[in-house]
């Protein structure tokens, strides 16, 4: 029932992405504006790290005791992992009757599907008791379906990098522009760092709104400790914490930026929003983050079956340069196993941005198509790909199945694999191994 609503929800609009704020408007505003009777939002964009730094967010409030709305996209298995009430997903149920009361409030109006479920989570938030509502911008930030909160608690801004250029602009300075769009006057914006074209933006843009940025490198600081965990220092405070669960060296960076937002809430008002965060609770919350298919070892299922001893099989859904770049970076750690990969991703995408940091880092490379999606690379135009990018074994496969076998068949062992390139892929594997 639930998939029949969203396939008809995918219909009232021909375009995918189509940014405007016009028709959400419309919508909410037949439902009531919804949007309006939110908890405290915490308005989150960026080009990567944005997941990351969410379930941070929601991990630590968790752990001090508060409930938090959570809105983030895409869903990697099921629908209702955008929408999280007060901590907890909705039942089949209670999502088919929020999807089809939305459905009905617009009467068949041309919408996006992006738009009309962005609606739909507002309306579940404004009816449910939490203390924050954390929301994750879709694609840019001035255009978004979720830029309708007029008066945020804080707005957040990840790295900024090259993505989506055919909706964004083709340069770096439109790019951070649209993002910055989810700046409000006088309202704070915790800032990760950025590069130089980038800050002039959003200095640019801070100054026009009365904004208050608050910027990693100059307003908070984090490093490692010599005993493996993480040293937050902020105008205000110094945290001793553990090391994020999360593998990745760059989830260091998400979460200073999360713990910066945590620092900022307990500044903002007259009483503050919040009181202090304990550090004990931040360290539970620290040590509590989920968030599938971002570096992600996998420990069951049917390919994890196909490893023998001593093998290890991980999953990454970047998809763009940026996050190419992370991964690679992290990649030169891995110096005690052999690395091979499972590359997949979308015509649409910049394959060889993506491939120019990373290919390189592959021991052998198998490429396949992405099950069920049509603008998905082909498996031969992939490997193709990869050896433009000095990849020396890239071949096709069949399946991902397929891939995995052929690695530990051709590569000596132990060693890791690495499924990357997509989170449509990422999610196709999670259904079945996660």
């Amino acid at each position: 029932m639930i998939d029949a609503v969203l396939e008809r929800l995918t219909r009232l609009h021909p375009k995918v992405i189509d940014l405007s704020l016009d028709r959400v408007l419309r919508l909410l505003d037949a439902l009531g504006n919804p949007q309006d009777k939110l908890p405290p939002v915490i308005h989150v964009a960026g080009t990567n790290g944005k997941g990351s730094t969410v379930a941070t967010l929601r991990a630590l409030f968790e752990a001090a005791g508060l409930r938090a709305h959570v809105y983030t996209s895409p869903h990697l298995v099921r629908f209702a992992e955008r929408i999280r009430i007060a901590g907890s997903l909705p039942s089949d149920a209670a999502l088919l009757a929020l999807l089809e009361e939305v459905e009905a409030a617009n009467g068949g109006a041309p919408i996006t599907f992006f738009e009309v479920t962005t609606a739909a989570a507002f309306l579940a938030f404004g009816r449910g008791p939490a203390e924050i509502c954390i929301l994750e911008t879709g694609l840019g930030g001035r255009l978004d379906a979720t830029n309708v909160v007029e008066r945020p608690a804080l707005t957040v801004l990840t790295p900024i990098a090259m993505d989506h250029q055919q909706f964004l602009g083709g340069r770096i300075e439109a790019i951070a522009a649209e993002k910055a769009g989810i700046m409000k006057r006088g309202v704070a914006c915790v800032v990760a760092k950025q590069g130089r074209k980038v800050v002039k933006v959003l200095e640019a843009r801070s100054g026009e709104l009365g904004v208050p940025l608050f910027q990693e490198g100059i307003d908070f600081f984090v490093r490692t400790t010599p005993e493996g965990g993480l040293l937050y220092r902020g105008q205000t405070v110094e945290w001793r914490l553990p090391a994020p669960v999360l593998a990745g060296s760059f989830q260091i960076r998400n979460t200073a930026l999360a713990l910066a937002a945590m620092e900022r809430l307990t500044r903002l008002g007259a009483p503050p929003l919040f009181p202090a965060y304990p550090e004990g609770a931040l360290a539970l919350g620290i040590r509590a983050v989920e968030w599938p298919a971002r570096l992600q070892r996998l420990k069951t299922g049917p390919l994890v079956d196909l490893l023998p001893d001593g093998w290890e099989l991980w999953l990454d859904g970047g998809h763009n340069p940026h996050a190419a770049e992370a991964l690679a970076q992290h990649a030169r750690t891995w110096r005690d196993k052999p690395l091979a990969g499972v590359f997949g991703i979308l015509a649409t995408k910049d394959v060889d941005g993506y491939l120019e940091p990373l290919a390189t880092r592959f021991h052998t490379l198998r490429c396949v198509a992405i099950p069920g999606e049509a603008n998905s690379l082909s498996a031969e135009d992939a490997a193709a790909a990869a050896t433009r990018h000095f990849c020396l074994d890239a071949q096709p496969a069949d399946s991902v199945a397929a891939a995995v076998g052929e690695l530990v068949g051709r590569v000596p062992g132990p060693a890791r694999i690495l499924i990357c390139g997509s989170l449509y892929l990422a999610g196709t594997i999670l259904a079945e191994n996660g």
